[in-house]
């Protein structure tokens, strides 16, 4: 092989290796008599959604069919920061061959370009669970330890600061996306027959833009009103001795 691939393994033997290491891991546990039993698994989609990709759809298939319950998790770390929200997400898949109804769709999220292929074509292949939030004392302490420790960097960061990458990738797709529905707009107005179906394609694919670009406004808005805030609280000047 060449030297720059020769470390490289292709995606089937290392989700082999994976699912070898699940199972070997399940056996030890119930060796050693833990009562914990694996009901799940968790990737992370970072900064473009929490969502099942086609492979994602596969791996929870497969899962679904030997072990129950089981549920796949997925995290959008980067939108998390962004949004100042838990970004999350849990699914299952439907059994295959399975036809959903149409008002089971989930709601709309925003799907940078490169991905919105992957997630139309496997959307109708899985459904969302709903989630909650808990917190144990354990957890709870371990918190207060953190902010302990991180509270002066917590308070003097910039969301604007921290997430520039991010705001620049977003508008950059927001550019792209106007772009290529600039385009379709275009050929539509030259059809001449069975132009009303895909004029209304256009319609709502111009909608889906104005909802990615006031997502991205709010989330800017509150970065700004943020630091705002911050700027007004800590460099306020002192009138002592005044």
């Amino acid at each position: 092989p060449k030297p720059e691939t020769q470390n490289l393994k292709p995606k089937t033997q290392t989700q082999a290796e994976a699912y070898e290491y699940m199972v070997d891991f399940v056996e030890a546990s119930k060796t050693v008599g833990r009562q914990e039993h694996v009901v799940g698994w968790y990737h992370s989609h970072p900064g473009y959604g929490c969502w099942m990709s086609g492979i994602d759809c596969s791996t929870q298939m497969l899962n679904q069919q030997y072990t129950e319950p089981f549920l796949a998790i997925v995290i959008d770390p980067v939108r998390t920061c962004a949004a100042g929200k838990v970004e999350i997400g849990a699914f299952r898949t439907y059994p295959q061959g399975y036809k959903p109804p149409e008002d089971s769709q989930s709601k709309y999220q925003t799907i940078p370009m490169n991905k919105i292929e992957d997630f139309g074509v496997h959307a109708n292949q899985y459904y969302p669970l709903d989630i909650s939030f808990f917190k144990s004392g354990l957890d709870a302490q371990m918190l207060d330890v953190l902010w302990n420790k991180y509270w002066v960097n917590t308070l003097s960061s910039s969301p604007l600061q921290t997430n520039r990458t991010f705001i620049a990738g977003q508008i950059s797709d927001l550019a792209e996306k106007m772009e290529h529905a600039e385009t379709q707009v275009g050929q539509v107005g030259r059809l001449i027959g069975g132009a009303a179906g895909s004029r209304k394609n256009e319609e709502s694919r111009l909608l889906r833009i104005a909802c990615d670009s006031t997502k991205v406004t709010v989330e800017q808005a509150k970065g700004i009103a943020s630091h705002v805030i911050k700027d007004a609280i800590f460099n306020r000047p002192s009138f002592h001795g005044a």
